[in-house]
């Protein structure tokens, strides 16, 4: 049996873990976003699908590309962070199971045939997005994860055949942007509530 995380983990993977939207001018290096990955990447999702790409842009000439897609209230937050991650998830995911399910070489035929393979990608990168910021969290991160852009100029932008990505990247579509790096924490809003266990959840 696995030994429960000590408190003090909990409250950094969630108890007084926030979403950030300002912050401080300290750098985030490569290597740490190496790591990020190699740690939430052992997630599980179906068939070891792993559907998830990242982007991380790291440079302000990455982040004026992704500007005009922003929303106007996420411009500003986004320009100033360390980093922003692209978080797509891969349609043509199935292209990998030879090598992440040899156990059942029939798996990617499967999901090649079937409708229900944008789907099934989007699921479980969406989960692997939830372990990418836990992840981030657990490495000493902050987090700003958030919607309120335009996925279709996102797609064209960073995705597109002509956007300078290897082929396994052409048939990714995004998902939502994560802002990472070390949070400005006075600059924080009052937490908003949480529902109760009795309002979200029932045991049958």
């Amino acid at each position: 049996m696995s030994t429960p995380l000590s408190k003090q983990a909990l409250h950094t993977l969630f108890h007084e873990a926030r979403t950030h939207n300002a912050w401080l001018d300290q750098p985030v290096s490569d290597h740490l976003l190496r790591e990020l990955y190699e740690v939430m990447k052992f997630g599980p999702t179906s068939a070891n699908s792993n559907p998830a790409r990242i982007l991380f842009l790291r440079t302000p000439e990455a982040k004026q590309r992704l500007l005009p897609a922003l929303s106007p209230g996420n411009a500003e937050k986004t320009m100033q962070a360390p980093v922003t991650a692209i978080l797509g998830y891969d349609l043509q995911f199935f292209e990998e199971l030879h090598k992440l399910f040899p156990n059942n070489p029939k798996m990617a035929d499967m999901f090649r045939n079937s409708p229900q393979t944008p789907e099934a990608a989007f699921r479980n990168a969406s989960l692997q997005g939830g372990y990418f910021i836990l992840a981030a969290r657990a490495l000493g991160l902050d987090c700003g994860p958030m919607s309120g852009f335009d996925n279709a100029k996102v797609d064209a932008e960073f995705f597109s055949a002509s956007a300078g990505n290897p082929p396994s990247f052409h048939e990714v579509k995004s998902n939502f942007l994560c802002n990472l790096g070390y949070g400005d924490a006075p600059k924080l809003f009052p937490r908003n509530p949480r529902l109760a266990f009795d309002e979200a959840c029932r045991m049958l």
